[in-house]
């Protein structure tokens, strides 16, 4: 049994009458994976916008295992001292993360994003020495289109996480890159020029299945 951890924020929970990308990886996994898996994490809901709370099961279809490490507003800062009881707890093979957006716009500039990066991978393998992790960089959204010193950091920050990407990946706990969705467009793929539509969620599964694929060789390519 592989067990994918999905980590993130906003763009990961999704909020109330969304499918979000956990549910077109699912179904992608579900097609093409030949082996038993499962999506595991200690939270099951949405974000509901009216209470401003993570208390929503209203999924545009509820019907699969919505099991995740995500939370609206949350970034590396915030997952990296909950990421070792989550992979311990859940037994967690994968963590396909999607974090940092958060963390730039709220909390941390690049440098200090990036040393919470390295502690987030050092947690999870303390947790489960043998975990994988794929990560992907913060992708287009409307703040770094309007906002020019924000924009320099979200650059900045990608090009931190690759090092460490390249410098914490070992053999038994291999780290990969996905490379960001090449046609996400904040008109198209989004909904508010941040969250994904319903494009814009088979795109963000669609670099998580890409990557998995080619470096991995797990299941086959995103709608193949």
């Amino acid at each position: 049994m592989l067990r994918f951890m999905p980590v993130g924020d906003s763009m990961t929970i999704g909020s109330a009458g969304e499918h979000t990308w956990r549910y077109r990886m699912w179904q992608h996994l579900r097609d093409t994976y030949g082996g038993p898996y499962a999506l595991v994490g200690p939270r099951e809901t949405l974000y509901d916008k009216a209470t401003d709370a993570p208390t929503s099961y209203e999924y545009a279809d509820p019907d699969f295992p919505r099991a995740h490490l995500a939370g609206w507003g949350e970034g590396w800062l915030h997952m990296a001292p909950l990421i070792a009881e989550a992979v311990r707890t859940q037994r967690a093979d994968v963590l396909l993360v999607s974090l940092g957006l958060i963390d730039l716009g709220f909390y941390t500039n690049a440098e200090q994003t990036a040393e919470n990066v390295r502690r987030f991978v050092a947690e999870a393998r303390t947790a489960n020495p043998r975990v994988r992790i794929a990560v992907l960089p913060v992708i287009p959204n409307v703040r770094a289109a309007e906002d020019a010193p924000f924009a320099a950091q979200v650059t900045r920050f990608n090009e931190l996480l690759a090092k460490a990407v390249a410098d914490l990946d070992e053999p038994r706990s291999p780290l990969l890159l996905a490379s960001p969705p090449p046609s996400y467009d904040i008109h198209l793929d989004t909904y508010d020029g941040t969250h994904p539509n319903a494009s814009g969620e088979r795109k963000i599964a669609a670099a998580f299945a890409d990557a998995m694929h080619q470096a991995w060789g797990v299941g086959k390519p995103y709608g193949g």
